[in-house]
């Protein structure tokens, strides 16, 4: 009888996990704590070649995952171009990778309002998962696919919690059929960059809805980290009600000053070409940039993976990269070798390599507030990590042998 997974969490690493067990011969059914199918917001992601051929290792269909561009071009204030690196690279969607990744999933292994209560790891008998319903799974092995606010890291590393960097992230999405001829031609078809000292933004164009990469029917996905302080990101937490959220807030829930107030901030650090484009964005919206690294990746019967294991800040575009990365090494693992063993080799190679990725983007994260102090060299031209950022951020960090 095939072995059988209980993959708490429906996102992205949840999918892999599930599409790369199954390919070694596992059984799997996903939880997922949201009452209705999941969605991304049309939110960006960065390709690598690494992520790209593990998306075609499970399956699915790489043809059309993006949009292809061919340099990194970084601005100066008023919009000229100060530097060029030519890099081609694929930039898609969350949208378009989840539901690449969704389609492998079986009708009825995917399992929605499924909220993670405990559970019960019983080696000699397999681990058993209790949900907020009352419903119980049990499955040779529980994975923690469920995000950087995993309840199954809660049960196993409470002392593990996510730490807030001291900048947030603000996002939103320009229609490019929205952008006057003169600003499409001069940052859609590349991978922009504006790099002041004390604030960095960057954008890049990716498929319209449901994918749709015709001219003029694409989008600009618009990425700016913002230093706030724990006073301010306290308020920003808080909505209309005078509710203060935790970690972060629903994106329609953020109150309308706060949008006036980062508006008013724009006005006066942010680029010419990306301040155009904001105008004519969606309602932006933040997440907070937190960071973690969990000392175990795996214990008993029960294994961690993803934002769930380690979240390293944004900077080179790993999370699903590492959430990819993950699903295959523990699949890997797993596929000729008992629980036990094939769990212990699955973390010393993806706590190390989780390691380097953590390490990696609180040292980009750095180069953002590095001296001199912020409100200084705010033109972009004379950053002297400006060539550092633009070719570090494309590069995944590899354990050496």
């Amino acid at each position: 009888m095939a072995r059988r997974a209980i993959i708490c969490g429906g996102s992205i690493g949840g999918l892999f996990c599930a599409a790369f067990l199954r390919q070694a011969g596992w059984q799997t059914i996903v939880l997922e704590r949201s009452r209705n199918e999941l969605s991304g917001r049309g939110a960006g992601i960065v390709t690598h070649d690494l992520l790209v051929n593990l998306i075609a290792k499970t399956g699915a269909s790489i043809s059309d995952l993006g949009v292809q561009v061919q340099d990194r071009i970084a601005f100066d204030l008023e919009g000229d171009r100060v530097a060029t690196l030519p890099l081609p690279q694929i930039v898609t969607s969350w949208d378009r990778v989840h539901s690449l990744l969704r389609a492998l999933v079986p009708a009825g292994d995917y399992l929605l309002d499924k909220a993670v209560a405990r559970y019960i790891d019983d080696r000699a008998d397999g681990v058993t998962l209790v949900c907020e319903d009352g419903s119980q799974h049990h499955g040779d092995l529980l994975i923690g696919a469920d995000g950087f606010r995993s309840a199954l890291r809660g049960q196993m590393l409470p002392d593990v919690q996510p730490q807030y960097s001291g900048y947030v992230v603000w996002r939103c999405l320009a229609h490019e059929a929205d952008l006057p001829d003169d600003l499409r031609d001069q940052v859609f078809d590349s991978f922009g960059f504006f790099l002041p000292q004390g604030t960095q933004i960057l954008g890049y164009p990716i498929a319209g809805p449901l994918n749709d990469l015709r001219f003029g029917h694409r989008r600009y996905n618009f990425v700016w980290y913002a230093p706030v302080d724990g006073a301010e990101l306290a308020d920003m937490l808080t909505d209309a009600t005078g509710y203060q959220h935790s970690i972060t807030i629903p994106p329609p829930l953020v109150r309308d000053d706060v949008l006036e107030r980062m508006q008013q901030f724009a006005r006066s650090h942010l680029a010419k070409p990306f301040l155009d484009i904001l105008a004519r964005s969606e309602r932006p919206f933040f997440t907070p940039i937190y960071d973690h690294l969990s000392p175990v990746f795996a214990r008993g019967q029960v294994a961690l993976a993803g934002d769930a294991a380690c979240v390293a800040r944004p900077h080179v575009g790993m999370g699903v990269t590492k959430a990819a990365s993950d699903a295959e090494a523990l699949a890997r693992h797993l596929s000729n070798t008992a629980i036990p063993l094939a769990l212990q080799s699955y973390n010393k190679e993806r706590q190390t390599a989780s390691a380097l990725a953590f390490d990696t983007g609180r040292r980009l994260g750095s180069y953002i507030f590095a001296a001199p102090a912020f409100g200084q060299n705010l033109d972009g031209r004379n950053n002297p990590n400006l060539a550092r950022i633009m070719a570090e951020t494309a590069v995944v960090p590899a354990v050496s042998d």
